[in-house]
């Protein structure tokens, strides 16, 4: 089974019944551990709608969450201060960092956002 770390906008989309972002997920949980970063839980209950709470709830519980540690922030960190485009968020950082250290794929709709060479990504059409 190979690790693969879901972005938020994969996570969002899902909720939403995005046909793209259902079949991904659904395929994926046969073939993989599937982790999202704590800064990806904080980013979908930002943007939850009330209507999705429960829905939400169900989704984030059924994935391992990697909780920020210093070996994350450091690597973040180095990230944030190599990419030369000031449009690099510390929260994609923080994501990818976390990819990183669980040696997982990043699966993401935004391979932009994710300019780190030594990640490996999944860009899903979403």
């Amino acid at each position: 089974m190979k690790n693969l770390l879901v972005d938020t906008d994969i996570l969002i989309d899902f909720l939403r019944g995005r046909e793209n972002a259902k079949k991904f997920l659904l395929s994926a949980v046969n073939e993989s551990i599937i982790y999202c970063s704590t800064i990806t839980v904080a980013e979908v209950h930002a943007g939850m709608r009330e209507s999705e709470r429960e829905k939400t709830k169900d989704l984030i519980d059924g994935l391992n969450i990697v909780d920020v540690t210093r070996e994350i922030a450091e690597k973040a960190g180095s990230y944030k201060r190599s990419e030369k485009r000031q449009s690099l968020e510390l929260a994609d950082c923080l994501i990818a960092a976390s990819a990183f250290i669980k040696g997982a794929i990043l699966a993401t709709g935004n391979g932009k956002h994710y300019p780190m060479k030594d990640i490996k990504k999944e860009i899903i059409k979403l």
